[in-house]
């Protein structure tokens, strides 16, 4: 079994796309720079529905360590910096997946 890790994010009113650019710019960085991610996603919603969060993180990782060594990783949390002033809400999910 791998972890799936999830977080979803509501930018706050006013975020300009130039913002969201160099959320996109850090985030693009981190799957080179961190080993124990085995498959990485992001991305802003499409607007398709109603209500959704603006944007969403999906990394996928082997174990609880993994997820933990990413989690706390330098580069995840220098991204993490450029995330967090623009955050009206945040939603975080970590589940079991049925790959090894």
């Amino acid at each position: 079994m791998g972890i799936r890790h999830i977080a979803l994010f509501r930018w706050i009113t006013g975020t300009t796309p130039e913002q969201v650019e160099e959320v996109e710019e850090a985030l693009s960085r981190l799957p080179g720079l961190i080993p124990q991610l085995r498959g990485y996603a992001y991305g802003a919603d499409l607007g398709i529905g109603s209500g959704n969060y603006h944007f969403a993180v999906v990394a996928d990782v082997a174990s609880e360590a993994d997820f933990l060594a990413y989690r706390d990783h330098p580069e995840h949390q220098a991204a993490l910096r450029v995330i967090r002033p623009l955050l009206a809400d945040r939603a975080a999910v970590q589940f079991n997946t049925l790959e090894g």
